[in-house]
């Protein structure tokens, strides 16, 4: 396993996963290295609350500190590229907040940079690295709950009708898929054993003209299928129902579950598998990415992340749905 000590942190960004990013460290007896962000009071704030002993003056800076390792990226999804190119060709490894990028294209650029400059890219998909799913990983692969057959997902959230909110705002490219449908569709991508290749949906837009819910049906050339509702103005639970043949999972606030609840088809008994912490999930995301970095064994799922990224990019394009960047 890596020495943990030798891989230094900086955060691009000082919002609420950043917070997060600097408290995952302080459990593990570490900090970060150095912040940018595009307010650098905010980041001068930031620092002195985490005891950061650089605040970048302006964000190229973070691409050129020879001492930065790894760079965690957690500003507003429209401007993840930018970020992204500068810091692959400076050398950095990325770790970058969902979604990793607004399309298909912009993330095949990425992952080209990464590797012409030998580094590691990987979005922060909380779902690839919670115990829980590992576990549950295993359990499939081993074949105790028979063949996979259907999953069905839900994820609402209600938001104000504030069209100014990044939730809602097109400038920011909001919206429902981008912001909480990657984890129904990550979480799909987790238990299918291939990539779906027919996918239909219907969305309702907001006032704003970005997507406000949707309903998603996914089927791979294995016959595997799943729905998906997803809304940003309507409470929901954050539910993940995955069928076999011999039982079912369940999963509650799956993003960052540490609890699945097996029953079994053939006389209902249940299973209960607790494994993890809600509350360390940015650790495991921290360790998985360090292992990466370390010529360890990759579990950053990046194909999965491809996958997702080629599903939503063609779920806009049928609704007819661009962000501003993808009409320049």
């Amino acid at each position: 396993m890596a020495d943990k000590k030798t891989y230094r942190w900086a955060t691009l960004g000082c919002g609420v996963i950043a917070n997060e990013l600097a408290q995952a460290l302080k459990k593990d007896g570490r900090s970060l290295l150095g912040v940018a962000n595009r307010t650098y009071e905010n980041a001068v704030n930031f620092a002195k609350k985490y005891d950061i002993p650089r605040v970048y003056k302006n964000i190229d800076e973070i691409f050129e500190d020879d001492d930065v390792d790894i760079i965690y990226i957690s500003t507003p999804h429209n401007t993840h590229i930018k970020y992204l190119k500068e810091a692959l060709r400076h050398k950095k490894h990325v770790l970058c907040e969902k979604s990793v990028t607004l399309n298909s294209d912009e993330l095949n650029e990425a992952r080209g940079i990464a590797e012409e400059n030998g580094v590691i890219l990987a979005e922060a998909m909380t779902i690839y690295h919670m115990p829980v799913y590992k576990e549950l990983h295993r359990l499939v692969k081993s074949g105790a709950l028979g063949e996979f057959r259907m999953i069905q997902m839900n994820f609402g959230s209600y938001k104000e009708y504030d069209m100014a909110n990044r939730f809602f705002n097109p400038q920011l490219a909001g919206g429902a898929l981008l912001d909480i449908g990657v984890y129904a569709l990550s979480f799909i991508r987790w238990f299918m054993s291939e990539k779906p290749d027919k996918v239909i949906s219907q969305v309702k837009l907001a006032p704003s003209g970005v997507d406000e819910q949707a309903g998603i049906l996914l089927m791979n050339p294995a016959g595997e299928m799943a729905t998906a509702s997803i809304t940003l103005h309507a409470k929901q639970p954050k539910r993940g129902t995955a069928a076999f043949d011999k039982g079912y999972i369940e999963i509650y606030n799956y993003p960052r579950a540490d609890r699945a609840v097996i029953t079994y088809t053939s006389d209902g008994s249940q299973k209960t598998i607790d494994c993890g912490a809600s509350a360390d999930a940015l650790l495991y995301e921290v360790l998985d990415m360090e292992k990466a970095v370390s010529g360890g064994e990759n579990e950053m799922y990046l194909d999965y992340t491809s996958d997702v990224m080629d599903i939503m990019t063609g779920i806009r394009k049928d609704w007819g749905l661009f962000y501003l960047e993808e009409n320049s």
